[in-house]
C-alpha cells in the first residue's frame, strides 16, 4: 500500500509539473489549449473553464496538453502552428524546465532536512589515515595541497584527484592555529578515501545551492549514462521501466519521506533530461525539427514529420514493453 501511494504520488507530480509547463507557457504566448489532462486512459473527471477542458484520467503514468492545430492543420488564428517559432520552442521546452524546476525545489528541501556538509569535521573513522595521522574532530580543512577547500565536495574531488599512493598535504585550522598534516588515502569499496566524517549545517541558502548542485550532478550522470550506452557499456538490463521506477520509489518511501523526495528529484530530472533528447515522438525531437523551420524559414511536410514521429513512438512502446518485462524478471514477480 505504501508503494501504490508513494508511486502515484511521485508519478503525479512530476507528470503534473511537466505538464503545467506545456500549458502555461502555451496560455502565455497566446496559444489555444483544448485540453489539459493528467493520466491516460478513460476519463475519471472532467470540468470545462473557459476554452479549456481540464481532465483526469484513470492510469497516472502520463499526461497531455492538447493544443489547437499541434496534431492537425487549423486556420484558428490561435492554433499551435501560427504561433512564431520561438513561441513554439518555448512552449515545447516548458515541459522539461519545469521537471528541473521541480528536482531543484525537492532537493533543496532535502538539503535543508538532512543538512549541508561543511569542511568542519566531526570526527575520523576509526582505524583511518585520518586518525592515525592526526586529524581530529574540529579541525576545518582549508586545502589539501596545492587545492583551495571551500565545499565539502572539494576535499572529495581533491582527494580523488590525487587518488591511491599519492600522500595528500591536509591543512587545517585546530582552534585558531594552523597545521599541515600529512595523509596518505586508502581505497574502500571502490572508493578513495582518508575516514573523515563532516559536521553538517541547516541553512536555506546552503539547502538551495545543494538543490541546484545535485540537480546538476543528475545531469552529468545523465550525459555519463548516454556515453556509455553509446559505447557498449550498458544494455537493457541497465534500464528501469514504471515497474522498476515503481519498485523504487516503493523502497525509498519505507525509508522515510526525505528518502522519497530524493528519489523524486532524481526521477524529475531524468524525465526532463529523457523528454530533451532528438528522439521522435519526445520533446526534444519536436524542437529539432522547430529548428529546422526556423532556419529553412518554413515547416517539414506535416506528413513526414509525423510519420517520424509515428516511428519514434513505436520504437518507445517497444523499449518500454521490453524493458517491463526485465523489470518484472528482476523483481521476481513471477
Amino acid at each position: 500500500m505504501i508503494t501504490a501511494f508513494a508511486a502515484i504520488f511521485v508519478f503525479l507530480l512530476v507528470i503534473l509539473l511537466h505538464e503545467l509547463g506545456h500549458f502555461s507557457v502555451a496560455k502565455l504566448v497566446g496559444i489555444k489549449v483544448n485540453e489539459f489532462a493528467i493520466g491516460m486512459g478513460p476519463k475519471i473527471f472532467q470540468r470545462q473553464n473557459g476554452e479549456t477542458k481540464y481532465t483526469l484520467r484513470a492510469l497516472p503514468i502520463g499526461g497531455f496538453v492538447r493544443m489547437e492545430g499541434e496534431e492537425e492543420n487549423s486556420d484558428d488564428p490561435r492554433s499551435f502552428g501560427k504561433a512564431s517559432v520561438m513561441s513554439r520552442i518555448a512552449t515545447i521546452a516548458a515541459g522539461a524546465t519545469m521537471n528541473f524546476v521541480l528536482a531543484i525545489i525537492v532537493l533543496s528541501i532535502v538539503a535543508f532536512n538532512v543538512g549541508v556538509p561543511t569542511t568542519t569535521l566531526s570526527g575520523t573513522i576509526d582505524g583511518s589515515p585520518a586518525q592515525e595521522s592526526g586529524i581530529q574532530a574540529g579541525d576545518k580543512i582549508l586545502a589539501i595541497n596545492e587545492i583551495e577547500i571551500k565545499e565539502w565536495q572539494d576535499i572529495i574531488d581533491a582527494i580523488n584527484y590525487y587518488g591511491i599512493g599519492s600522500e595528500l598535504s591536509v591543512k587545517v585550522e585546530r582552534y585558531g592555529s594552523f597545521e599541515t598534516i600529512q595523509v596518505m588515502p586508502v581505497e574502500d569499496e571502490g572508493r578513495v578515501v582518508i575516514g573523515i566524517t563532516p559536521e553538517y549545517k541547516q541553512s536555506i541558502g546552503s539547502a538551495v545551492k545543494a538543490g541546484f548542485q545535485d540537480t546538476w550532478y543528475f545531469i552529468k550522470l545523465m550525459f555519463q549514462f548516454l556515453g556509455m550506452l553509446f559505447q557498449g557499456e550498458v544494455s537493457t538490463n541497465d534500464l528501469a521501466g514504471p515497474i522498476g521506477v515503481i519498485n523504487e520509489v516503493g523502497n525509498a518511501a519505507k525509508m522515510g519521506f526525505t528518502n522519497l523526495l530524493y528519489i523524486l528529484g532524481f526521477i524529475s530530472v531524468n524525465l526532463g533530461f529523457f523528454n530533451l533528447l532528438p528522439i521522435p515522438a519526445l520533446d526534444g525531437s519536436k524542437i529539432v525539427f522547430l529548428l529546422i523551420e526556423l532556419v529553412r524559414g518554413k515547416p517539414i511536410d506535416p506528413e513526414k514529420e509525423g510519420f517520424i514521429h509515428l516511428v519514434g513512438f513505436v520504437f518507445l512502446i517497444s523499449l518500454m514493453l521490453i524493458v517491463t518485462y526485465k523489470d518484472l524478471l528482476r523483481i521476481n514477480i513471477f
